[in-house]
């Protein structure tokens, strides 16, 4: 077969270029170390690299986010811990008013001081981040999550969302605690309450403080379903409680309701999880069997309470100035719980919602204003006489069914309850005395929603350093991986560049020897 001289320069050349072009490559991945640096390098390998590039990008976000939550929870605990110390000084105020040598000024010295500890607890409350965003207030960073009301009471402006980052492919964590949570939510031991009902007017001689919950599953079980109870003294030693429909339920009481009347230091009663303060005050010539029969006091759940606020797109200035509760049987068979919406169809009619109220919202009940009273499910609200509510005047009714009390609440009665002054008064310093028991307990109950909370916060930290650690090991296995794929071994790209040299030095010598044996070159 012939090969004219025009194919053998072709097919020498194109050898040659092509020896060339791979001692170039060979050459460039020597000094990057990089064998893939396209797809066409290795398809294969290309794909994995890109998978393995998206995935470190997450461990790289994920590391961010671990590290803007671990910012996040550094400073949600110091500022818990802050109150917390505030309000173990609160309680030290409050116990140390017990101390018999102390007097109506001495004890509103201590109530001026926890009107300072109450202004700080606000303030450490509403405190903000390095971003001007309040920590406790939910998803509603720009809103300040506690406020005073007009009547020195507290309300919670937030909301009861936690703000979620993921740190880990299966695995996100809240970066906040909601003040709901934290301050709203502790069990407030004061919600049963005790009214005398006869004498008609009080003599003095039987002092029964509002009661305490020791055993919220034993209230919750057996004295809500006996409601309202009626505590009665039928002799000098024995006292007699029956439930709502009558029937004697004495027994259930500690000592079966017996009590010492010649002593005046207090007496502990318990009944169906609540504890009651008792004191006898006998005047000088009183006889106990014939002065406290009569005595009588209705004991029971402290009733549910209401704050009602006009919408500020309202388009009158009207205002529900009180309400209450007119027919039990309506409200826990209709109200809403929680939050309720009044809206005025009318100058006199009425729709009840269930907040929020939407577009689709149906109305719990309707009713028609009777005189400037609205009663919707079972509650009268009393509007303003002047100026009337009108056509889509709206209130917003928050429900507090005073189940469990925010921490700045607790404060300000215990200061508003030491500020009171006794007078040496027996049955005001009895009162003041249960007053100061109930804050010391709902005190100690905020503690341990407190610690509770702070428990939770170390509970995430540990669990984000794990989390960290599990994602620091996948980062490293992943560089591992990727170096695997697209990096070079020195030793074999070295060894591959000097046989593809020698080849090229090869070819052109070849070339060279080749070109010689021309027709023209034996002339």
């Amino acid at each position: 077969m012939r090969i004219s001289t025009g194919q053998f320069y072709e097919s020498t050349a194109a050898n040659y270029q092509k020896n060339f072009a791979n001692a170039v490559k060979t050459s460039q991945e020597a000094s990057s170390l990089v064998r893939v640096n396209t797809a066409a390098d290795d398809p294969v390998g290309a794909s994995r690299l890109l998978q393995l590039g998206q995935q470190s990008s997450m461990l790289d976000q994920y590391n961010a986010n671990t590290n803007t939550i671990k910012a996040t929870l550094g400073q949600t605990e110091s500022v818990m811990t802050s109150i917390n110390n505030v309000l173990q000084r609160a309680r030290e105020l409050a116990i140390g008013v017990g101390n018999s040598g102390y007097t109506d000024a001495d004890r509103q010295a201590n109530a001026s001081e926890l009107g300072q500890i109450e202004d700080q607890l606000l303030s450490l409350m509403n405190t903000k981040d390095e971003n001007g965003t309040y920590i406790f207030s939910g998803s509603k960073g720009d809103t300040a999550p506690f406020s005073r009301n007009a009547d020195g009471t507290y309300s919670y402006n937030g909301d009861q969302v936690t703000l979620d980052l993921p740190v880990g492919d299966t695995m996100s964590m809240a970066t906040n605690s909601t003040g709901w949570e934290v301050f709203q939510q502790a069990i407030n031991t004061s919600r049963s309450q005790v009214t005398l009902t006869a004498p008609a007017v009080d003599d003095g001689r039987v002092a029964l403080s509002n009661g305490q919950v020791s055993s919220n599953v034993t209230y919750n079980s057996k004295f809500r379903s006996g409601e309202p109870y009626t505590v009665s003294f039928v002799s000098g030693t024995q006292l007699k409680i029956t439930d709502s429909s009558g029937t004697d339920v004495t027994a259930e009481a500690s000592q079966g309701g017996v009590f010492d009347s010649t002593g005046s230091q207090t007496q502990g009663v318990t009944f169906r999880g609540v504890e009651l303060s008792l004191n006898i005050n006998l005047q000088p010539g009183d006889v106990a069997g014939t002065v406290l029969p009569g005595h009588s006091f209705t004991l029971a759940a402290q009733p549910d309470t209401f704050t009602a606020t006009r919408a500020p797109g309202n388009p009158t200035t009207s205002q529900v100035t009180s309400t209450s509760i007119t027919n039990s049987a309506n409200y826990h068979a209709s109200f809403p719980s929680g939050a309720a919406v009044l809206k005025f169809t009318s100058a006199t009619a009425f729709d009840l919602y269930a907040a929020p109220l939407t577009a689709d919202s149906k109305p719990v009940s309707s009713g028609t204003m009777v005189g400037n009273v609205a009663t919707a499910s079972g509650v009268s609200f009393t509007m303003s006489a002047a100026p009337a509510p009108g056509p889509n005047d709206q209130f917003n009714i928050a429900v507090n069914t005073h189940e469990t009390q925010n921490i700045l609440d607790t404060v300000s009665q215990l200061k508003t309850a030491l500020n009171t002054p006794t007078n040496g008064n027996a049955l005001l310093i009895q009162k003041q005395q249960a007053a100061v028991a109930s804050g010391i307990a709902n005190l100690a109950s905020g503690n341990d929603q407190l610690s509770s909370a702070l428990s939770s916060v170390g509970g995430r930290g540990a669990a984000l350093d794990n989390q960290a650690e599990i994602n620091q090991s996948l980062k490293m296995a992943n560089t591992t991986t990727q170096s695997s794929i697209r990096d070079s071994d020195p030793a074999e790209v070295m060894t591959r560049l000097t046989l593809q040299q020698t080849m090229l030095q090869a070819s052109q010598l070849a070339f060279s020897k080749i070109t010689q044996l021309g027709l023209f070159n034996k002339i």
